[in-house]
């Protein structure tokens, strides 16, 4: 009886784990790409627009309440130190911009000294932001 020995068998690559690991990578890719979202506003009841974005180059957070209280990234200032502190931070760097959030109850008025006491700390990006509106 004679046997072959020398039979050649063929490497292979299994495919099946190697999609497995592929797609556990891509969720982790992109469950970390959503966790890194900046987001250092205050929670406050922002108004709603059906053709809201987030934008992303933007820097600096400030957060209106309704009574009137002032935050830069959770740090509380008050409106006549507002443009002084913004201008210290804008000098860090040149294309600074800024989120800001204001709740719908605040008055017209208020927003526009917040808006004044920004321009006069040289930022001109500024992004009002609000929450994506839900249609029916």
């Amino acid at each position: 009886m004679k046997l072959n020995m020398n039979t050649h068998k063929s490497v292979r690559i299994e495919m099946l784990p190697l999609i497995d690991i592929v797609f556990l990578l891509l969720v982790f890719f992109i469950y970390a790409m959503l966790s890194m979202a900046v987001h250092r506003g205050l929670p406050v009841l922002l108004p709603a627009s059906s053709t809201a974005e987030i934008e992303k180059k933007s820097t600096l957070s400030v957060t209106v309440k309704t009574d009137g209280t002032i935050y830069v990234d959770e740090k509380l200032i008050s409106i006549e130190n507002l443009a002084c502190f913004l201008k210290k931070k804008a000098e860090i760097d040149k294309d600074t911009g800024v989120l800001l959030f204001a709740e719908r109850t605040l008055s017209y008025q208020k927003l526009f000294r917040i808006l004044d006491q920004i321009r006069m700390a040289g930022l001109n990006r500024i992004s009002l932001q609000a929450e994506a509106d839900q249609q029916p």
